[in-house]
């Protein structure tokens, strides 16, 4: 439990110092001023008072138990006073301190983390600004004033970001409980906060500024088993170093693609941007999740209503009109020119009984998801009393379990109207496609949890004995490529349906392979060093007798020297003609953050030009391989287009799940990979993988 850390009942101040501006005397300065009701120790073994309280030369001196220590001090100073707290029985360690692993200290890190838990201590830090919590009028960091009050807690990786945050909350009417700051992550991480957090009675969404995690796996366990909000703004996602991916995976998978498919699988919400992190936040701290996708828009204004609708089609939750008894209701709230379709446009005519009476009798239906209260101020309203009708009207409805967000586009009157709405529990915003985007917020996060209960597709018959034998024999020649008959042998080992694909070393064994296959054939170079075979000439389809096949090999041995004269050729792959299919790529990175990634997309040649690709964290579910064939650009090409039947959309999700499971169980082997094309037939004729290639990390077999 990290209580000691986050709600201590009493805290040493080590490096407090008397002197206006330094960080020890900024410190004490504001646990008093905050109103702390816990015990203060400043410690420093030159001064004997500070602010009214009594100074102690050592931790050791104090007469009391100590839950936290805060530590100033230089860093060359912190081993030594760790020990200390260590024996005097301190119970967590808050190390405001920098100077570590951030300056190329790992070692001075290690050994901090190291002395305090030989005590049992845990360390939150170094190189933090500290914590604060609303809850306990605790400040202790050298932020200048607690947040303004709120069910959001903030776990920030910057320090100068939690204090810029910090002073925000003011002016963006976004209240927060707690300010954490995690900083180097030397012990305390996202994920232990995360857990914390969860189970904190003060706490309704927990949001993240993140720069990166140490171990990527260990967050999305943790955000998984959470059950309030969490909502991440990631930063640093630039793909430095995927210009030298040997595979199309590799060059396709950016740092921002990859956290933000390990955010989907782990329920979280993502935030574009600071502003979008606010705004986010403060609909999931105050509304519930939104199940569904039907969003009503309640308005006075035709053009903020067109605004909310562009937003709603951006984020989503495309509009559909409302049922005809919901319009029948609701047309009796408006005059005769206004519309009850969706917007439900009450006109500029609109007055506070209005919309009370079309939100009392919208939010219950069953139809309604989500409810979207749109309002630009005008001379014959006050902003006041509509905002107070839509929280009556909220209220009377009875409804709870549906989300509500608001927009009031206007002057003053229209700021404090939703600064009133805000501090009774409904979300406002001073523009409309703010207000949808947070209700969107509060869908993707009801959609991202329905998802997590999805049990993970279990393979049957498995061979991965005969998947290392494979690997093992590359190895002892010195290999870190698999040839495309080795590749496809070990996609087979996991019930990967490949096509039958055999190795010819002459021309004359060449065309008994493909009368044994069957003409048509293709035919290909197989050759470890050269893994783009198309870009080599090494590739010739649809052969369809022996002198085709007789002039296919020597034309692609041929194709193969020129392109890399010094290319080791095995010989060449004789492979089944597969009938014509939709072309997909599967395709696999091993991630330095969460492991094994799996990529979906539109295949071919063409892929690193589309770049129509999304990705998942192995292993991948069943519903989140069916999220995956949606969210390419390409979807409506697995339903069928000019005159063709849906592609086999079970049997495609089934193979990534297999993939997903091949590529995370051979982790410690498998550097990246790729199956491309696979294609995909007509509902109930499967999929078949026609290439595939795997590429090793660079180390001896275990």
């Amino acid at each position: 439990m990290l209580d000691n850390l986050l709600r201590p009942r009493s805290v040493a101040v080590i490096g407090a110092s008397t002197q206006p501006g330094k960080i020890g005397y900024t410190v004490v300065k504001n646990l008093i001023e905050g109103g702390y009701s816990g015990r203060i120790y400043p410690v420093n073994p030159n001064a004997t008072e500070l602010l009214g309280l009594k100074v102690y030369p050592n931790v050791s001196a104090i007469p009391d138990t100590v839950d936290a220590a805060i530590i100033t001090i230089p860093a060359k100073a912190v081993l030594s006073a760790v020990e200390e707290c260590g024996r005097k029985g301190v119970k967590g360690l808050i190390v405001i301190t920098s100077g570590f692993s951030e300056v190329g200290q790992k070692d001075l890190e290690e050994a901090l983390v190291a002395t305090a838990h030989r005590y049992g201590m845990r360390v939150l830090g170094p190189n933090i600004v500290g914590v604060l919590s609303n809850a306990d009028r605790f400040n202790g960091s050298f932020a200048p004033f607690l947040p303004l009050p709120g069910k959001a807690s903030l776990v920030s990786q910057s320090g100068a970001l939690l204090i810029a945050i910090d002073a925000a909350t003011f002016i963006r009417r976004v209240g927060f409980d707690k300010l954490v700051s995690i900083g180097n992550m030397s012990d305390v991480d996202f994920a232990d906060l995360i857990t914390w957090l969860d189970q904190d009675e003060n706490t309704s969404c927990i949001s993240l500024y993140i720069e990166g995690f140490k171990e990527g796996r260990r967050f999305i366990e943790a955000a998984r088993n959470a059950q309030k909000p969490i909502i991440a703004l990631k930063a640093g996602v630039s793909a430095h170093g995927a210009a030298a991916a040997a595979s199309h995976t590799g060059s396709l998978a950016g740092a921002a693609k990859v956290y933000g498919a390990a955010f989907q699988q782990a329920g979280v919400v993502q935030a574009s941007d600071l502003n979008n992190l606010f705004d986010r936040t403060l609909a999931l701290s105050l509304q519930p999740p939104m199940r569904g996708d039907h969003l009503l828009i309640i308005t006075n204004g035709g053009g903020v209503g067109v605004l909310a609708t562009d937003a709603a089609e951006k984020y989503g939750l495309p509009l559909q009109f409302a049922p005809a008894d919901l319009q029948n209701e609701l047309r009796q709230y408006m005059p005769e020119f206004g519309s009850p379709k969706n917007p439900v446009d009450l006109t500029g005519m609109a007055n506070s009984d209005w919309y009370f009476d079309a939100i009392r009798h919208a939010l219950p239906h069953t139809w309604v998801d989500g409810l979207a209260v749109l309002y630009c101020e005008t001379a014959m309203t006050n902003p006041q009393e509509i905002a107070e009708s839509i929280k009556r009207a909220v209220d009377e409805s009875g409804v709870t379990n549906k989300p509500v967000a608001v927009s009031f586009v206007g002057g003053e009157r229209s700021e404090e109207a939703m600064r009133w709405l805000v501090e009774h529990g409904i979300p406002a915003y001073a523009a409309p496609d703010v207000a949808v985007n947070a209700l969107a917020a509060l869908r993707e996060f009801a959609r991202n949890k329905e998802t997590l209960s999805e049990n993970f597709t279990t393979c049957d018959s498995n061979d991965i004995e005969r998947a290392c034998r494979i690997i093992a024999h590359a190895r002892a020649e010195g290999r870190d490529v698999l040839t495309e008959i080795e590749a496809k042998e070990v996609f087979a080992a996991y019930n990967l349906p490949v096509a039958e694909t055999r190795l010819a070393t002459s021309e004359q064994e060449a065309v008994r392979l493909a009368h044994e296959i069957g003409f048509p054939v293709v035919m290909k170079i197989v050759s470890p060093d050269i893994i783009h075979k198309s870009d080599a000439g090494g590739v010739k389809v649809n052969i369809k007798d022996d002198a085709g096949v007789r002039e296919a090999y020597r034309t692609i041995l041929n194709n193969a020297k020129s392109y890399k004269p010094d290319a080791r050729i095995h010989g060449i792959a004789v492979q089944e003609m597969a009938p014509w299919g939709t072309e997909v790529i599967l395709g696999s990175v091993n991630d330095p953050t969460f492991g094994p990634t799996v990529m979906f997309g539109l295949g071919g040649i063409f892929v690193e030009v589309l770049k129509d690709v999304t990705f998942r964290v192995a292993p991948v579910s069943a519903a989140q391989a069916q999220r995956m064939l949606d969210e390419i650009r390409g979807a409506p090409v697995l339903a069928g287009v000019r005159g063709e039947g849906p592609r086999d959309r079970q049997a495609l999700a089934d193979t990534i799940c297999r993939y997903a499971t091949m590529v995370l169980d051979l982790a410690d082997e498998i550097s990246e990979s790729d199956a491309n094309p696979v294609l995909v037939y007509e509902v109930g004729k499967g999929v078949k993988v026609v290439d595939a290639r795997i590429i090793l990390k660079k180390k001896p077999l275990k």
